[in-house]
């Protein structure tokens, strides 16, 4: 029952992605879309919407009834979006842009106060424990435990205040997760394990170089029907950690990442403390920026003190479509991971596994 309502829900979700990503990305589907935007997420009717260039404008008198941050934050980040700009009474609307205008060094959706919307530090794409929602397939290769599986989490990253500091931003965030996986070969799926996740970010971003202190616990739990059909010893695996990632963005096609962090307060007590973690995301420039689908790929290493500093690796590949319920993205990746197993008190078991998943981002 539960594969077939998946399979559904996923169906779904690609007739509307096809859909919405074939939609030109000119004047006209612009101004359709914020108007959708307007009277879906704030129920407004905004008469003085204008777009010219890429250039929304409204009137601040069509938004007395909303919190005007917030509105144009969700208006940014439609694709072909050059900027929002809101007129007050008496005041002439901005010329518009030049047909090729030099791209903005600061993000336009990037608003100042609390709940601002977004994030500065940009999701790990291959990361298996970054909080987001997804569906993946896993099949694994010689696994004692596992042939094939379903892994699900469900979480998000979310800003609560965000500031400025001379030509820098700032952010204090929370991010949550939950990490399950199921056994697909058993008579019932059986839960296997899952891992929960909550932490407290503090993100600075300057131009394209972006750094994030994270504190955060997790902890994890094995499925009832898992123990009793295999009679595993449960460990009671649950830490906290503190790390620091540093990310750095070269003309919206490359990123390299790379940082290193620290756990505290384990158990198990003799838990040796120390990782790194590095990796590198590649955006296809094709097709243009006005297409809102892009292939992505990206491989995420991980390497912990306590499994002798072997390298965990992930590799992930595929399509990536923005603008999907206005202002999330979807992708649509194959998958590989080598190393020791990111599921809880797994941890010393080596597995290998390839997939196919779909992430949802906000």
């Amino acid at each position: 029952m539960m594969i077939r309502t998946t399979c559904l829900s996923l169906a779904l979700a690609l007739l509307t992605i096809s859909h919405a990503a074939a939609a030109p990305a000119d004047d006209s589907f612009i101004a359709g879309y914020a108007a959708a935007v307007l009277e879906r997420e704030f129920s407004l009717n905004a008469p003085s919407l204008r777009v010219q260039n890429g250039v929304i404008s409204l009137a601040a008198s069509d938004l007395v009834t909303a919190d005007r941050a917030r509105v144009v934050a969700q208006l940014a980040q439609i694709r072909g979006v050059a900027r929002v700009v809101v007129l007050e009474p008496g005041v002439p609307p901005p010329p518009p842009p030049s047909a090729a205008p030099e791209p903005l060094r600061i993000l336009s959706e990037w608003q100042v106060g609390m709940f601002p919307g977004g994030v500065l530090f940009k999701p790990l794409i291959a990361d298996p424990r970054w909080p987001h929602f997804s569906a993946t397939w896993q099949h694994y290769i010689n696994d004692r435990q596992l042939s094939d599986a379903a892994a699900v989490s469900f979480g998000e990253s979310f800003a609560f205040y965000r500031d400025r500091i001379g030509g820098a931003w700032w952010e204090v965030g929370l991010l949550a997760g939950v990490f399950s996986i199921f056994d697909l070969d058993s008579s019932s799926f059986d839960l296997v394990n899952a891992d929960y996740l909550v932490g407290l970010p503090l993100t600075i971003r300057y131009d394209d170089f972006t750094a994030m202190l994270r504190v955060f616990h997790q902890s994890s739990h094995l499925g009832d029907e898992f123990l009793l059909r295999t009679q595993t010893n449960r460990v009671n695996l649950s830490y906290e950690q503190v790390d620091l990632l540093l990310s750095y963005e070269i003309r919206d096609v490359l990123r390299l990442y790379a940082g290193g962090g620290y756990l505290f307060d384990q158990d198990p007590a003799n838990l040796e403390p120390w990782s790194v973690q590095y990796g590198l995301e590649l955006t296809s420039p094709w097709p243009s920026r006005e297409a809102r689908w892009r292939p992505i790929a990206a491989v995420n290493v991980q390497q912990r003190e306590e499994n002798g500093w072997s390298a965990d690796v992930s590799a992930r590949a595929g399509i990536e479509i923005d603008g999907v319920l206005a202002t999330r993205k979807v992708q649509f990746l194959l998958e590989y991971f080598s190393g020791h197993s990111p599921n809880g008190q797994f941890f010393k078991d080596k597995v290998e596994y390839f997939g196919i998943g779909t992430h949802f981002h906000f």
